[in-house]
């Protein structure tokens, strides 16, 4: 195995506000749940495919037993800021409670595999599941440095913002 796939499988994403984005913007266009969050969860897999970077909490995890502070930290900002954002897309729809739920919906969808990976992460839990997901998910993701990874997720973000505001 070459040094760059080795390092490729052992990168995990972690950046959930892209996905979250993604997720929200299929919820402002598709406002029938029974397509939109299947969508969302899918796109999560496709978004992957993008140039992006992410801490390497599974490298961590291997070495240390456990992901560094500084991943911690980085996690719980992303975190944060993809909660808020996906409430915040959410409430635009107020008062149809229906286009929230389907909202809130479609964003945890979009990142689910990588909260389930949280399981693996954060406590502890290593199923052959997990473990299989992992795997999938190192396999088919494009990772790059941490500059231009940010910049692409940052467009990426951009674009979900216009298209968001573009009722």
């Amino acid at each position: 195995m070459t040094h760059y796939n080795k390092n490729l499988i052992l990168n995990t994403t972690v950046l959930e506000l892209p996905h979250t984005a993604i997720g929200a913007v299929i919820a402002s266009k598709i406002p029938n749940p029974f397509l939109a969050i299947p969508l969302a969860f899918l796109s999560h897999f496709v978004a992957d495919f993008f140039p992006h970077w992410n801490p390497h909490l599974y490298t961590e995890t291997k070495k240390l037993g456990k992901p560094t502070r500084k991943s911690n930290i980085i996690v719980a900002c992303d975190t944060a800021f993809s909660l808020i954002f996906g409430f915040f897309v959410a409430f635009r729809f107020w008062p149809n409670t229906g286009r929230i739920l389907t909202t809130l919906a479609t964003c945890f969808a979009a990142v689910a595999p990588d909260a389930v990976e949280g399981l693996y992460f954060y406590l502890g839990v290593k199923t052959k599941f997990l473990e299989k997901l992992i795997e999938f998910q190192h396999k088919h993701q494009f990772n790059i440095n941490l500059i231009p990874g940010l910049i692409s997720q940052g467009v990426v973000l951009v674009i979900c913002f216009y298209l968001i505001l573009s009722r």
